[in-house]
């Protein structure tokens, strides 16, 4: 018993791959953490990084279980702040912790190395990216050298991180093999949300909303055409349309928020018609619901709701990268009818509001009766003034369009679509406030469009007898460049972008070679982000009809079987529980090569004479290449008798073959 007792003692060398472990899978978590959770992790780890040098004994067991039940206590308290699964994961991650400081043997190492394993499982859920499961599956690869160093105490660090490494290497084959034939199945349970902080376009919009996004490089969606892509002016991405104005911010309607929460789509929306665009859509994480498409957008992809604003919807928040299809059709109009109800909610303004904006809106309705030519002399009004577009506008009072309008003159794309959609309606014409993205960044290489947070737009649509919605942005006569070419022809990304993200890798565009790499890293996640991440049913078995042809039953399990056999018989083999029977080694290959040219040109080797022997023979028949095969000689002897060490026999081999070819050459040229 004594003796079973000593084997599980946890060696030296499984406490420090433990302590390399403990820190790289709790790195990554660090924004899941509470402030309490992060101290008790510091604390264990501090902890045993005294056990490991001999400084501190281990802990009580009674500590160790008040800790427990404290951290438990605490994040009862604060779940309902921070929602169930971060609760869980939190308490997960202390019964690691404290489950680390308190081991005693190797049963107890196993536990945390499988804890480890889930705790990565978890931050892939949240981090997909390619570089982000390079990362994690080295991660998984030291964790998995914990496991070697149990039962290889014998080997080096460099030895146990080779081995570990090579198990992962064996696995991937069969995580291929089960990614590609697993089929895909509904989850059979909820997760509970995660609340954390919500990024891009919110559903409500004020005059500083916009501007906040102006300051972040992030990248919002990526963008795949099945042809050639629209040019940048014809690229606005709606979003979100908002109605309601209470005359400091924009909102979605009450009428649409139920259509959003009940997940329902109208049953009066027409079918596509008309010339299309299709593309798809790699939205990035938002934990938003609202997704993108240019115009008039369709989507078959399952699970989206067409809205009947002409928005496409996700019941589900964007917790991870999203990817589906839209079919756009630009020549399709909106709504070419108007309900009474949704006129008046596109009309409606309020009371005792913008009082000097609503003159200048009648003034416009008296001298323009016609609502086509109305517009057109107000958006001509923005270049007829002195306006001036810019990122960092003078502040407003109470009435803010009044003052933004017709004294500061100075502000960026929600001030004026706010001030054409207020005149707009104070005149009689329907009108709403549309945000969400215009223009994007085309990569060369992978042949598709970035959007980044920092391309939010807000622009107006109106509605016409028998045109239906239509679109005008009043920031196009202010800056056409912002429109025309993009954001940055406008705006110096230090003066916007870059200052919340002063370590983009959008700040390498300056430099050509650098900006090349940038985009051949991008375009490996998006080509990542298409074909894994994106890869769901119907890719799956456009995959499996081009490897078996017709699918069937009977073939998936041949293929798997046969596939499964030979993984198991490359595992088996480099395991060393396989053998295969060898040929000749290259030694003896290489020197019996140069005794059969020595035989064609005359001199033959007797089946009694030795190498030595031999070598007399050559030395007197062919004194031209005496001295070589005589070197030769040496080399052969010596790898074959004689007992030398790794590096020795490692030199001593590439000698040998480098001289059997020169030898070889000389005795064909003879």
């Amino acid at each position: 018993m004594k003796g079973s007792r000593q084997q599980e003692i946890i060696s030296r060398h499984s406490l420090l791959w433990l302590l390399i472990t403990n820190v790289v899978i709790l790195l990554p978590l660090y924004d899941k953490l509470t402030p309490w959770s992060m101290a008790i992790c510091g604390i264990c780890l501090v902890w045993r990084y005294g056990i490991f040098m001999g400084r501190v004994a281990k802990p009580p067991r009674l500590l160790v279980t008040t800790l427990a039940l404290a951290s438990a206590l605490t994040l009862a308290l604060v779940t309902s702040k921070i929602g169930l699964l971060n609760g869980l994961i939190n308490l997960l991650i202390l019964g690691y912790s404290l489950k680390y400081i308190e081991m005693r043997d190797r049963r107890d190492v196993r536990i945390v190395v499988i804890v480890g394993y889930i705790l990565i499982a978890i931050t892939l859920l949240g981090q997909q990216s390619i570089y982000f499961s390079v990362l994690l599956t080295f991660i998984a690869t030291i964790n998995t050298c914990v496991l070697v160093s149990l039962y290889r105490e014998d080997v080096k660090l460099n030895e146990t991180a080779r081995i570990g490494f090579s198990l992962i290497i064996q696995s991937l084959p069969l995580a291929a093999l089960l990614f590609l034939v697993f089929p895909r199945l509904p989850p059979l349970w909820m997760m509970p949300q995660l609340k954390t902080e919500q990024t891009g376009i919110s559903d409500e919009v004020s005059f500083g909303e916009i501007g906040r996004l102006t300051r972040s490089a992030a990248l919002a969606f990526r963008v795949k055409f099945d042809g050639a892509p629209p040019r940048n002016h014809q690229l606005y991405w709606r979003a979100l349309v908002l109605e309601d104005y209470d005359g400091q911010t924009w909102r979605q309607h009450d009428s649409i928020k139920m259509l959003e929460s009940n997940h329902l789509a109208p049953r009066s929306r027409s079918d596509p018609k008309g010339p299309s665009l299709e593309y798809s859509v790699i939205a990035e994480r938002s934990n938003q619901h609202w997704l993108f498409g240019l115009d008039v957008a369709f989507s078959d992809t399952a699970d989206i709701v067409q809205l009947p604003d002409y928005r496409l919807y996700s019941p589900k928040s964007l917790t991870q990268k999203f990817q589906y299809r839209v079919k756009s059709i630009p020549s399709m109009p909106m709504d070419m009818t108007l309900t009474e109800h949704v006129r008046n909610i596109n009309l409606q303004l309020p009371d005792q509001n913008n009082p000097r904006t609503h003159t200048l809106a009648k003034e416009f309705e008296a001298r323009y009766p016609k609502p086509v030519n109305r517009l057109n002399a107000m958006m001509n009004y923005f270049t007829s003034q002195p306006y001036f577009y810019t990122l960092t506008p003078p502040p407003v009072g109470p009435q803010q369009i009044d003052d933004f309008l017709l004294e500061n003159k100075a502000g960026f794309c929600v001030h004026y679509a706010s001030a054409l959609t207020f005149m707009a309606r104070a005149s009689g014409i329907p009108a709403r406030m549309v945000t969400g993205y215009q223009g994007g960044e085309w990569n060369k290489q992978a042949q598709y469009l970035s959007i980044y947070q920092y391309m939010a737009h807000a622009w107006v649509e109106v509605w016409l007898e028998g045109r239906g919605w239509i679109r005008l942005d009043p920031t196009s006569m202010i800056a056409p460049e912002r429109i025309l070419e993009g954001f940055d022809a406008y705006f110096q990304g230090g003066d916007s972008y870059f200052m919340d993200s002063p370590f983009s890798a959008l700040k390498l565009r300056n430099y050509p070679f650098l900006n090349e790499l940038r985009q051949t890293f991008s375009s490996i996640d998006f080509y990542w982000s298409v074909w894994i991440l994106g890869f769901d049913s119907s890719k799956q078995e456009q995959v499996l009809h081009q490897l078996l042809g017709k699918i069937t039953r009977e073939k998936i399990a041949f293929f798997m079987l046969s596939s499964l056999a030979l993984i198991i018989l490359v595992i088996a083999y480099s395991a060393g529980l396989l053998h295969f029977s060898r040929g000749k080694d290259k030694i003896s290959s290489a020197y019996l090569k140069v005794c059969k040219l020595l035989d064609k040109k005359g001199v033959p080797r007797r089946f009694d004479q030795g190498p030595m022997d031999f070598c007399l023979t050559v030395e007197s028949q062919l004194p031209v290449i005496a001295g070589d095969f005589s070197q030769l000689t040496q080399y052969y002897i010596a790898l074959k008798y004689r007992t030398l060490t790794p590096s020795g026999r490692k030199s001593t081999t590439k000698l040998f073959i480098r001289l059997s070819r020169q030898l070889t050459l000389k005795l064909i040229k003879l």
